[in-house]
C-alpha cells in the first residue's frame, strides 16, 4: 500500500525525570525493548550539510552523486533542540556544545563528587584515580543528557572516563542524486575604509552560497537497552529523542539550510532486548521512490514513500511517530 507521508507539528512535551540513582534491571524507566528507526526528511533551496574540505559545498557521495547528511550533524540538531526545550539544565545539561570547554566540565564533574583534591598538581598525565574516573563517568550520564544518550569520549585531560551510547545513527543518504548549485551573492556594504577608497565608494562585497534544489534523505538509528541500563538513558529520554527528531528542523532555520523537515520517523520497537528481527530487514520495509513521470524531483509531492506494514516479524511494532 502507497502512502504519502506528511508533516503534523506537534509541541515538545516536559518531561520530569529523577535521577538521584542508576536504574537497575528492575527499574520501570529503563529501557527493556530494542529500537530500530528510519528517519527522512528533505531539503529545499539549502545546504543540510556543508563540507569544510569543500568550500562549504552540500557533502557528496563523489562516486554516485548522493548527498550526505553526517550523523554528527544530526546529533548537534538534537542537542540543539533539548538544550533549547530543557533550558541546559540538569539532568538535561549538553555537553558537546557551542564554545564548551570539555575539561572545565570534567573539573566539575570532579567537584561535586568530592574528588576535586585529585585536580590538583600541573602535571601533564590524566588525573583521576580509578574509583573516582567511575562515579564522575556516572555523574555525566546523570546531568549530561547527549552522554548517556550518543557516549562521549571524556579521558582528556581531567579522566572522566569513556562512554559508549546507546543510541547510534548513520549518516542520511538521498534517495536521488542531487546537484550542488553554486550562487554568487553581493553585499551592499564593506568591511572597512581602506575596501571602500578601493571601490571608489560602490561599497560592494561579493560572497557565494551553495545550494541544493531539492534532496530527501534517509538515516538509520539504533537503540540498544543493554547500553541504556550502563548509562542511565530511560523511556523519558528515548520520548524526548523522538520529540526531537521531529522537530529539530522547525528550531533550526537559518537562510544557508533553506527548507528542511522531518517527513518520516517510523520506528521498530523490538518485544525483546536482544531483539526480534534483523534491522536491514526492517529498514527494507520503508520505500521512496520518484513518482512516475517525475523526471526531476523539486518538492516532497513529486515522490510516494510507501510502508510495508504487513506481516511484520513476530515480537516487532512499527509505530509512526511522523508519517
Amino acid at each position: 500500500m502507497a502512502i504519502t507521508t506528511s508533516v503534523k507539528p506537534s509541541l515538545p512535551r516536559t518531561l520530569t525525570i529523577n535521577r538521584n540513582r542508576p536504574p537497575k534491571e528492575t527499574d520501570p524507566m529503563s529501557l527493556n525493548n530494542r529500537y530500530d528507526f528510519v528517519l527522512v526528511f528533505d531539503v529545499r533551496d539549502g545546504n543540510p550539510n556543508g563540507d569544510p574540505d569543500a568550500g562549504n559545498l552540500p557533502r557528496l557521495d563523489a562516486e554516485s552523486g548522493h548527498g550526505l547528511v553526517t550523523d554528527v550533524s544530526l546529533k548537534r540538531k538534537v542537542r540543539n533542540f533539548v538544550g533549547l526545550v530543557k533550558g541546559e539544565q540538569p539532568p538535561f545539561e549538553i555537553y558537546v556544545k557551542e564554545k564548551a570547554i570539555l575539561n572545565q566540565t570534567h573539573e566539575r564533574a570532579y567537584i561535586e563528587v568530592g574528588a576535586g583534591d585529585e585536580l590538583k598538581g600541573e602535571d601533564k598525565k590524566r588525573k583521576g584515580s580509578g574509583d573516582t574516573v567511575d562515579k564522575a563517568r556516572a555523574w555525566m550520564c546523570r546531568n549530561f543528557y547527549d552522554v548517556r544518550t550518543f557516549g562521549a569520549v571524556m579521558s582528556t585531560g581531567v579522566n572522566c572516563g569513556q562512554v559508549r551510547g546507546p543510541v547510534q545513527l548513520t549518516f542520511a543518504r538521498s534517495v536521488d542524486p542531487v546537484v550542488a548549485l553554486e550562487h554568487s551573492i553581493t553585499r551592499m556594504a564593506v568591511a572597512t575604509e581602506a575596501e571602500a577608497a578601493k571601490q571608489q565608494g560602490d561599497n560592494r562585497t561579493m560572497g557565494r552560497k551553495h545550494t541544493v534544489p531539492y534532496g530527501i534523505y534517509v538515516a538509520h538509528g539504533f537503540v540498544s537497552s543493554f547500553l541504556a541500563r550502563q548509562t542511565g538513558f530511560s523511556e523519558e529520554d528515548l520520548e524526548l529523542l523522538w520529540q526531537s527528531l521531529e522537530n529539530m528542523f522547525e528550531h533550526d532555520r537559518s537562510a544557508a539550510r533553506g527548507e528542511m523537515a522531518t517527513r518520516g520517523l517510523y520506528v521498530f520497537k523490538h518485544d525483546s532486548e536482544l531483539g526480534n528481527a534483523h534491522a536491514h530487514a526492517l529498514f527494507e520495509r520503508i520505500q521512496i521512490r520518484k513518482k512516475d513521470g517525475v523526471d526531476v524531483a523539486r518538492n516532497f509531492a513529486d515522490y510516494t514513500v510507501t510502508v510495508d506494514s504487513e506481516a511484520l516479524p513476530a515480537g516487532v511494532n512499527l509505530l509512526r511517530k511522523v508519517g
